[in-house]
Order: C-alpha cells, then structure tokens, then sequence
C-alpha cells in the first residue's frame, strides 16, 4: 500500500487517453522524448525508449520537451517506482533545462511529491476527471486514483491556457520562489 492505494504492478502498459496526448502536443508543439514508452504506446514522440530496449531512468533526459505517463506501480526487477520517474523528471528540467509533462496520481502526502513536485515543478493541473480512462490492453479502464498533469517548466501562463480546460490549474512557482521544502526534509536540514 502507498499513499492509502494499493500498488499495482501487474500490467504496467497504461497508455496516455488520446485527449491528453492531443493536449501534450498541442501544448509542446513536439514531444522530444517519451522516456516510457511502450508498444502499444500512442504518444508516438520522436525518441522513445521502451524497455527491455532501452531503459528509460538510465537513459539521457537531454531533450528540450519530455512526456512522461510513468508506471505507477513497483517494477520488482529493477527495484523501482513512480517516485523514481518523478525524480528523473525533476532533474531533468533543472539539469537540462527540458520543458516536462507528467501523468500522475494525486498523491500529495507522499515524499515524492513534497520533494520533487513541490518547489520543483511550475504548474499542476489536477485533472476533472474522476477516473481517468487509460488505454490498457486495447481497452479503455479507469484509474483507481485522481491524476495530475504536473509541469517543470517556465511556460505557466501557456500551461494555464492549454491546460485549464482538462480541470484546476494551480501555478506552484511561489513555492519555487520561497524555496519551500517539504517538513520532514526541512526538520532533517536543521539538524545537520
């Protein structure tokens, strides 16, 4: 269990719904890169890595638009998990400058949130959808959790445009600007 959820890491081909992908291409122009990709994946960006090929958290995030519908559950082999995918979208705005979008559930009480989303990305847009209906096997099925399309990136206005129409977007940048870190991280920083 995490975040009150149970992981589910049965099948991890849960392909973007095609109205976000629209609005993902719409919002870049191109995708660079989809460092997730998988066979029956329609994002269809220029680089994609797709395991076993290729994996996408070892490979280079160097691109200038990265979209990103990680797995959301524990892949056993590789000992990972979505917080690892949120990470590696985080490093690569800030190391590369790469302008990011991820498909993520609502989980703001996770670490990950607090540490890569929070203070790090730009913009979140909690999407109105109560089950986002994802492509899985040639069939759409619902995500048991809310989802977000969080961006690290300097485009907030564009963002609030392209974006505002799938549910609430709320500019984090203030959080930026104030260098905010989640409690926990903060109460570890006082005490070193």
């Amino acid at each position: 269990m995490t975040a009150g959820r149970k992981i589910n890491s049965d099948n991890q081909d849960w392909c973007t719904p095609p109205k976000y992908v629209k609005a993902v291409r719409d919002f870049f122009g191109e995708i660079s890169l989809d460092p997730c990709s998988n066979m029956k994946s329609i994002v269809h960006a220029k680089t994609e890595y797709t395991l076993p090929t290729t994996d996408g958290l070892k490979a280079s995030w160097d691109y200038q638009t990265v979209y990103v519908n990680p797995p959301y559950g524990i892949d056993r082999i590789r000992q990972t998990s979505i917080k690892d995918w949120i990470k590696k979208c985080a490093e690569a705005h800030s190391k590369h400058g790469s302008e990011v979008l991820a498909l993520i559930p609502v989980a703001v009480n996770t670490k990950h949130w607090k540490e890569y989303v929070f203070g790090q990305a730009n913009s979140i847009c909690f999407l109105a959808d109560t089950r986002l209906k994802f492509i899985n096997g040639g069939h759409d099925k619902g995500a048991p959790m809310a989802c977000a399309m969080v961006y690290w990136g300097k485009e907030t206005d564009k963002f609030y445009e392209h974006f505002s129409k799938y549910g609430a977007v709320v500019n984090i940048t203030d959080l930026i600007k104030k260098k905010w870190v989640s409690p926990d991280l903060h109460q570890k920083q006082l005490s070193e």
